[in-house]
């Protein structure tokens, strides 16, 4: 079989469901590390991969928070977000959607604005070095229950602190015992004022949390999906509206979502024609970056050069880019893989 690790490295990518702390290197987590030494995340990076390894979804959950609580200040928060756009660039990511979680920086003391001005100073530093177009996704984090909700709804959408690369309005953190319909004002608020859905659900919990968060929600995507596979007519139902899947499988091994890769449901979704893009979800947690991610889908989806080229133009297809920006993109695309095919 060939070889598709350096067609993979070379290809132009977006990527739509990626955590902005959860992006955080081994390298960037030891320095915020050693800036507040009173937390007990190791400043070795090395000592990170056994602190990185999950025995379930919870603990996944308590070791992210540790890193969250490493972002304290506005640099923090600006040296966290320019970071990862170096890491993308490397990986020619185009264009990425990072979802952001504001409540958790600014209840840890972040002035709101500085908080935005951080963000958006980054976002426009790495677009002008590394070309790397970012958009934010603000989420409320579910575990911290509806005051988060409120908190998310007032930042993602009050004039004056709403930042210009706001595309999207999500939900995060643990689905058992947090159910969805209770987030509904909060979404429809977000939808209201231009914002687009993308839940998580369906991760750790069975299809009716899929069907709550499209018909509560009015996710246009939906963060993970994995259990939709378990309802046919779920399944029909993405696939005839076009409600993209954002599939993440190193994460969902990782977090003992699903037990090995080759029980992923990936292959199950794209033959019920799911809109299916393939995500990093919280990339050095999980010790694994976007091209790795499509190495498994090949490797799952049994996928060749164009294959692979496909599944990237799904992930242009389920952005919320601009259509002169898609068009760009699917392109630049299909313009590498050609020359690629033509060596």
């Amino acid at each position: 079989m060939t070889d598709l690790h350096p067609f993979i490295a070379g290809l132009p990518k977006a990527e739509l469901h990626v955590h902005h702390v959860g992006s955080a290197s081994p390298r960037i987590v030891s320095e915020l590390a050693a800036r507040h030494p009173d937390s007990k995340v190791p400043t070795d990076p090395e000592a990170l991969a056994d602190y990185f390894t999950f025995t379930d979804f919870a603990h996944f959950i308590d070791v992210y928070l540790s890193v969250v609580d490493l972002v304290r200040t506005p640099e923090d928060v600006r040296l966290l977000t320019f970071e990862v756009a170096r890491d993308m660039a490397r990986q020619n990511i185009r264009y990425a959607e990072l979802t952001i979680t504001p409540y958790s920086s600014t209840r840890r003391g972040i002035e709101e604005r500085a908080f935005m001005a951080a963000i958006e100073d980054a976002r426009k530093a790495a677009e002008a070095e590394f070309g790397t177009v970012l958009r934010w996704c603000f989420d409320i984090p579910g575990e911290a229950g509806l005051e988060s909700a409120e908190e998310t709804a007032r930042l993602a959408t009050t004039d004056g602190i709403r930042p210009e690369g706001l595309v999207s309005f999500g939900l995060g953190g643990p689905e058992i015992g947090v159910p969805r319909p209770q987030f509904k004002p909060y979404f429809d608020r977000a939808r209201a004022a231009g914002l687009h859905s993308v839940p998580h659900a369906g991760e750790t919990t069975g299809p009716q949390t899929v069907w709550d968060a499209i018909r509560d929600l009015g996710a246009e995507r939906v963060g993970h999906g994995t259990s939709s596979v378990r309802d046919p007519e779920l399944l029909a139902y993405l696939a005839e509206h076009r409600i993209a899947l954002e599939v993440c499988p190193t994460s969902n091994i990782a977090t003992r979502a699903v037990a090995t890769l080759d029980e992923h449901p990936i292959r199950a979704m794209v033959d019920a024609g799911v809109l299916v893009t393939v995500n990093s979800d919280d990339p050095p947690m999980f010790g694994t970056d976007l091209n790795n991610e499509y190495a498994v889908a090949a490797r799952l989806l049994g996928l060749d050069e164009r294959g692979l080229a496909a599944l990237a133009k799904n992930a242009v297809e389920a952005s919320f880019l601009d259509p002169a920006g898609k068009e760009r993109l699917a392109a630049e695309i299909d313009t590498y893989t050609e020359e690629w095919l033509a060596r």
